[in-house]
Parts: structure tokens; sequence; C-alpha cells
């Protein structure tokens, strides 16, 4: 009699960890940084349709690297998630902790029961309001969640992006100008290619805004504050 196939649990879920992480790795980078006015996303994404970094809520914002419809289909659940739980309540109640913890559970669920993981990384950011922290919080395709300081990179080449980063990104204060300039010398020197702004996609949560603080900057944006003044 034929014995049954048998793969140890270990290595099951080592497998799956291999095939998210090669997924994720054929994906663009994007990060996030934190600056004086609030936090910064900017995402190496030639589309002007297909959006890597969205708005969640009043302060909060989404980014995804990966596989894109799988990504989209957790944008479009966290921001359900989101509003029914600011209706339900109030909207104070809605914060970047308690969705990236919806996130981290739903992934991990995922990656530990089903055949296939999810092929993302993503980010959950929220801009603090007065004096308050920014929130950066990074899940990962097994449903772990890492709370960022500073910086946060997701993508392909995110741990070469972080390295480069940490080495220079020195304190919240810098301005908008000065974080742009950062964010994109280091996709530069990381990818090894001239990243103009119609390939960038970038956003902020600017807590000098009333209400929304999600915004979208142009390429036309882009390119004025890559001007040398």
């Amino acid at each position: 009699m034929a014995l049954p196939y048998y793969v140890s649990p270990e290595q099951m879920m080592a497998d799956k960890a291999e095939y998210a992480k090669k997924g994720i790795a054929k994906g663009r980078s994007i990060i996030a940084m934190e600056y004086a006015d609030g936090v910064l996303l900017v995402a190496d994404n030639p589309s002007a349709s297909l959006h890597k970094i969205s708005e969640m809520y009043d302060r909060m914002a989404f980014a995804g690297a990966g596989k894109y419809n799988e990504f989209e289909m957790l944008r479009k659940a966290g921001i359900r998630h989101a509003d029914l739980k600011g209706y339900m309540y109030s909207r104070e109640d809605v914060t970047a902790k308690s969705l990236a913890n919806a996130y981290s559970q739903t992934i991990g669920t995922v990656f530990s029961n089903d055949p296939k993981p999810l092929e993302v990384e993503i980010l959950v950011v929220e801009v603090g309001e007065g004096e308050k922290l920014n929130e950066i919080y990074r899940i990962s395709f097994d449903g772990s969640i890492i709370d960022e300081r500073g910086v946060a990179a997701i993508g392909g080449k995110a741990e070469a992006l972080m390295a480069y980063l940490k080495n220079r990104w020195s304190t919240p204060s810098v301005s908008l100008k000065e974080a742009l300039r950062l964010s994109i010398e280091a996709l530069d020197t990381i990818t090894s290619q001239k990243l103009g702004a119609d390939v960038l996609e970038v956003a902020v949560l600017d807590r000098t805004r009333p209400g929304r603080t999600f915004r979208r900057i142009t390429p036309t944006e882009i390119g004025s504050l890559l001007k040398v003044s």
C-alpha cells in the first residue's frame, strides 16, 4: 500500500514564506517617511490609474506592494471596516493600530490555513493630531506587525531601502522637499535607475490641513519641489 504524501508543518510554512517573498520581490517599492508636517509616501509606480497609495480615513493612508489584486482587496476591506466602526461608535475609535491589528489577523489566518499565502506587504499610516506622534505599521505576508519609526519601506527592495534611509534620515523635522528628495534618491540608488516624476506616485498625510489630511502630489508639483533653489 502506498504511503500518504506527508510534509512537516515546519517545511510547509517555510515553503509558503518563500513563495510569498518571491511574489513580493517582483513588486516595486514604496517608502513612508515622517516630515515636519506629517508623513510622506512615495511609490515607484508607472501606472496613473492603478494606485498603490490610497486614503483610508480622515488621518490615515494605506500602501500596498506585491500582487495588486490582493492588496486592492485588502484596501477595500479596510475601508469598509473603518467606515463601519466609525459609524457604529465614533470616528475617534478608528485608529491605525486597530486597523493594522485587523489586517494582521486576516493575513495571518490566510497564511496559516490556506494553501497559497497572500503575496503582499502593506503599510497603514496615521498622522498624529497636534502633538501626537505619527504611526506607521508594516504588516508582512504572514500577518506579523512591525511598528516603524521615522521611515519604512515595503516591496521588492525594502531591506536595501531601509538600510539606505536609516543612514541618511535623522529627524522628523525635515521639510517636505528634503523628505521627497531623500526618498527619490533612495529609490534611484537602490533600483539603479533614474525615476522621473511621471513614474512616481506621491501623497502626503498633512496635519496642517483641516478635516481630511490625505493629499496626492501631482507630477508638476513633484518637479517644482525638486527644483534646486
